[in-house]
């Protein structure tokens, strides 16, 4: 990618948006919203285990880059094993694999039977 092709979190309209939301991240989250485990932010890039901010919806997939509601802590190895994939937590219906989930879903209403 070239310098005048970067996404806008990145430079552009939406990067003072961005760097807000990761404060607030940042100051909030614990765990990895891929997999779960916890975030160590001692570790710094490029620290496979440090903290980065992963686009729930990913930015090449329409996602908006900066929305407080589409960012999620990751560890760097797990948002590079992402990419730009789409993952669906609340399937309800179909039986997805396990890998395909992040681990930090509240899995204990999922299945529950509707009074």
């Amino acid at each position: 990618m070239r310098r005048s092709e970067r996404r806008p979190d990145q430079s552009g309209w939406a990067e003072a948006t961005f760097k807000k939301a990761r404060k607030i991240i940042y100051a909030s989250q614990t765990n990895c919203g891929i997999c779960g485990r916890p975030v160590d932010f001692n570790k710094k890039f490029p620290d496979p285990w440090s903290a980065t901010l992963d686009h729930i919806v990913p930015v090449s997939k329409g996602g908006d880059p900066a929305a407080l509601e589409n960012l999620q802590l990751a560890h760097l190895q797990c948002n590079r094993q992402k990419a730009s994939k789409l993952y669906a937590p609340q399937l309800k219906e179909k039986a997805v694999s396990n890998q395909d989930l992040p681990l930090s879903c509240d899995w204990s209403k999922v299945g529950q039977a509707k009074a």
